[in-house]
């Protein structure tokens, strides 16, 4: 091995332990080992900045822009809504509500289908007495299928094809990708449907746990009329910085304030909800000029006045490590935290002082507008808002699909590149006033687009080093015995183990010119193994971590860190074996 392969290879290791060890962020680590490579002259500039000047991260953060307005307006949510039906346990409801999910994601980010569809299948759950945990995961398992299918399906097949333009492969077809994508998609919808009401076990969603829950840490205490506390302000009255319990909101008879801010005088009557520490809960009861009240009910999700939520953390939350108090939560997000879910249950104990972990599901209590300043920003991987009627289609939900049938149709038909199609959709919707500028900018997960061009830049190290080909000879040298297929069964598998363990996109740009380069020496159609990299790189099933909408469907799923493999193993070896025995017939050698 040459200097700069050692090299090389001591950055990827670096960057691999980083991003499974510590909350440091993709983009971050990935960006610093671009610019290490440049400073220890691996690359040269136009390598490391190479992936900024390639259509890829482009075209994504146009998509993210088209997604984003048609979940704006509303333009599926009629057809989602549908896909459940009254009739069925899990299988008919399964059977109704994959596949448009999967063809949905074909087309548009996954990330907002699955947002749209979590609070109303969790509603259709409850309504019909059935465990969601059956459902959630089937629902994003579908979602990570359907993007397999089409070249927008995933921003994973956009990396892959600016790739492939990179080294001078002709470029990806729109639908090319489906020769592999639609058998794996079928067999899986098939096999989830199969499996999921047998391999996921019944498990309760967080808001269903604090229901049942709530009354071993919930309790209302009504102001005494002329008492000590009647004319206070909460801070006046030493409620604000309890030990182990904390004052979630002030129902007056006509208005509920919640969250309850320091300055907010109790009045005689007034009835005040706490959450906390039993022990503490039962102290509070011996507080003069409160008396204990009769809970009529926990949560009130018809309240006009006063709105629940659950929201997921994930990496990109700023409060990560720290506990609620330490973090500010409520004064940053005007929102009190009821409880958090984490690996399937409640977490016990005072609430202030538990360290915020990626995963998370909190559940707020907040004013109606909580979901519509929050929803759309890099803080939460979901909001989702408890009780209350589903969304309706908006009046420009046709425009929001017109331009998206658009730039699929110039795209698929050839008559515009994919880059300029996305673009000018993009550009149109916040033309005709569809999304404002400032919503088009958020829509954009910025994250995902500098992991994207930076890893073009490593991308570019493993090959100019060296060290892609060193890499695949290794590979060759253990499969080559079982043939050309063997050896495409060992970058599929490294691929898979590579995209459980980080993004699937940064997997995608490491494995590609290992990829490349093993199908020179390994007998397979360089473009075959770069589409079967594509696939497996989508292919994260296995962890909730592995990818974005697993992570989302964690805590509203109440479900365990292992509840995946169940489910997900069966999955990855489809997965492994359609790649290996359909590829090398479709792209021979």
């Amino acid at each position: 091995m040459t200097l700069d392969a050692w090299l090389t290879l001591a950055v990827i290791v670096g960057v691999l332990l980083l991003l499974v060890r510590t909350r440091l962020s993709p983009a971050l680590v990935i960006f610093a080992a671009t610019v290490s490579l440049l400073v220890l002259g691996v690359i040269d500039t136009s390598q490391a900045l190479s992936g900024f000047s390639n259509p890829a991260p482009f075209t994504v953060a146009a998509l993210y822009v088209v997604a984003a307005a048609v979940q704006k307006t509303g333009a599926l949510t009629p057809i989602l809504q549908r896909t459940l039906g009254d009739k069925g346990w899990v299988r008919r409801p399964l059977l109704r509500v994959l596949p448009p999910t999967a063809i949905a994601s074909a087309f548009l980010n996954n990330t907002p289908i699955v947002a749209m569809l979590i609070p109303q299948i969790s509603a259709w759950a409850d309504r019909r007495q059935v465990s969601v945990s059956k459902l959630l995961m089937p629902l994003s398992f579908a979602a990570l299928l359907g993007g397999m299918t089409t070249l927008i399906g995933t921003s994973t097949n956009l990396v892959v094809a600016g790739q492939m333009s990179a080294a001078g492969l002709e470029p990806l077809g729109f639908f090319e990708i489906g020769a592999i994508g639609v058998p794996v998609a079928v067999l899986g919808i098939v096999t989830i449907v199969a499996l999921a009401p047998r391999m996921l076990r019944s498990r309760r969603s967080a808001m269903t746990e604090l229901q049942e829950q709530a009354r071993r840490f919930t309790i209302e205490m009504v102001v005494t009329p002329g008492g000590p506390v009647d004319g206070k302000s909460v801070e006046q009255a030493r409620l604000r910085h309890l030990t182990g319990v904390f004052l979630t909101s002030i129902d007056r008879g006509d208005t509920i304030i919640a969250p309850v801010a320091p300055e907010t005088v109790l009045r005689g009557g007034n009835t005040l909800r706490f959450v906390g520490q039993v022990g503490t809960i039962v102290d509070l009861q011996t507080t003069r000029g409160l008396e204990p009240a009769e809970i009529d009910h926990v949560l009130d999700l018809d309240s006009p006045q006063v709105s629940y939520y659950e929201v997921v953390l994930g990496s990109q939350f700023p409060g990560i490590g720290q506990t609620l108090a330490q973090f500010g939560f409520r004064e940053r997000f005007q929102a009190a935290v009821l409880a958090i879910h984490r690996s399937g249950a409640l977490v016990e104990g005072k609430l202030g002082a538990v360290p915020l972990r990626v995963g998370d599901t909190l559940l707020l209590v907040a004013d109606p507008g909580f979901g519509e300043r929050w929803h759309d920003k890099a803080d939460f991987l979901l909001v989702a808002g408890m009780g209350g009627s589903p969304p309706r289609a908006t009046s420009k939900a046709w425009v929001s699909i017109a331009v998206l049938a658009g730039v699929v149709g110039l795209a698929a038909t050839g008559i515009a590149d994919i880059l300029v199609a996305a673009l000018v959709g993009a550009v149109l919707l916040v033309a005709v006033g569809v999304m404002t500028p400032l919503e088009a900018r958020r829509s954009v997960d910025i994250e995902v687009i500098v992991v994207i061009a930076s890893a073009f830049g490593v991308a570019a190290a493993m090959e100019t080093s060296g060290l892609a080909v060193l890499v695949a000879d290794g590979l060759v040298s253990v499969f080559d015995s079982l043939g050309p297929r063997g050896v495409l069964l060992g970058v599929v598998v490294a691929t898979i183990v590579l995209t459980e363990m980080i993004t699937n996109n940064a997997a995608a740009l490491l494995m590609f010119p290992i990829a490349v380069a093993t199908a020179g020496a390994g007998g397979l159609d360089p473009r075959g193994a770069a589409i079967a990299v594509a696939v497996s790189a989508s292919a994260s099933f296995l962890t909730p971590i592995g990818y974005q909408t697993n992570m989302m469907v964690y805590g509203p799923g109440g479900y365990r860190f292992t509840d995946y493999a169940r489910l997900g193993l069966p999955l990855t070896f489809l997965v492994i074996a359609a790649l290996v025995v359909i590829v090398p017939g479709v792209w021979p050698a």
